[in-house]
């Protein structure tokens, strides 16, 4: 059986459980910029993050993901809900 990822509302979890956890966040983030960069000339992605106290790990390793796929990583910090 396959786990369903995505909801609604993005991919939801507990942090460090699964499918919430840094070395999901990596690989999920570097399919998206697989994805999202092909054909692009310029490659540059904007991160933020909410005041969660697992804002920072997943930050760190979504970043990770993106920059081993090539990407320039621009991390905003703390952003509000609508960003």
């Amino acid at each position: 059986m396959t786990q369903k990822l995505f909801g609604t509302d993005g991919v939801r979890g507990k942090a460090n459980t699964e499918p919430i956890t840094p070395q999901s966040a990596v690989r999920l983030a570097h399919a998206a910029a697989t994805v999202l960069g092909e054909g692009a000339d310029r490659r540059v992605v904007v991160v933020g993050r909410d005041t969660r106290a697992s804002g920072e790990m997943l930050t760190c390793a979504v970043s990770a993901g993106l920059a081993g796929a090539g990407f320039e990583v621009v991390d905003v910090g703390v952003v509000p809900t609508p960003a």
